[in-house]
């Protein structure tokens, strides 16, 4: 594999983990442990594939996930997943951390990685906030509650696992995710447009 698909691989890894952190890097990790078209051992980042990061990124899949289908019960917690600051910090600080182990693990330079990762998660974050908000104000409180974790960690996981195993649709996704940020600016506008003329 060339390093285009080393990029192209990173790029769709780092916009899973923007979008979700927790499924997308855990399956990641468990992927190059079982040495499925990645792997960081022999490199700087053997330890995303050990077993304490592994099981580090398992509490934070049952602690997300149980904190975003609590809102099933009753507390408003998903609407804070959706747009909140730690959330984007730690997918950037993660998407940045595996994009970079794709690089150094396949012995290129990390450092590309690590800025190219934060870019990436940043767009993923950005393109599931547009969408999942407005699905959320398309579904009645109990749909949502279940429905918009569901969309997000499985949408996260399934692009991380592709990308992982054809790296061109890396950058598919990132093309994709940066026109639901396009087209969810325009429907901002529209909406905005609207509520001068009601006024």
């Amino acid at each position: 594999m060339h390093l285009a698909f080393y990029i192209f691989q990173g790029i769709g890894i780092a916009c899973a983990i923007g979008i979700r952190p927790g499924p997308p890097a855990l399956a990641v990790s468990l992927l190059a442990l079982a040495g499925v078209e990645i792997h960081f051992d022999h490199s700087n980042y053997a330890f995303l594939q050990q077993a304490p990061v592994i099981a580090v990124l398992v509490v934070l899949v049952v602690l997300s996930l149980g904190g975003e289908l609590w809102d099933r019960f009753g507390k408003s917690l998903t609407k804070v997943s959706l747009d909140g600051i730690p959330l984007l910090g730690l997918g950037g600080l993660i998407g940045a951390v595996f994009f970079a182990g794709a690089l150094c693990g396949r012995g290129y330079l990390a450092w590309p990685g690590l800025v190219g990762g934060a870019l990436c998660a940043f767009v993923g974050y950005m393109a599931a906030r547009s969408f999942l908000t407005r699905l959320r104000d398309r579904l009645d409180d109990d749909a949502a509650a279940v429905g918009v974790p569901l969309v997000a960690n499985g949408s996260a996981l399934l692009i991380a696992v592709l990308s992982v195993v054809a790296p061109p649709l890396g950058v598919v996704v990132l093309l994709g995710l940066l026109f639901l940020i396009y087209r969810g600016r325009g429907r901002d506008k529209q909406k905005y447009a609207g509520l001068r003329i009601l006024r």
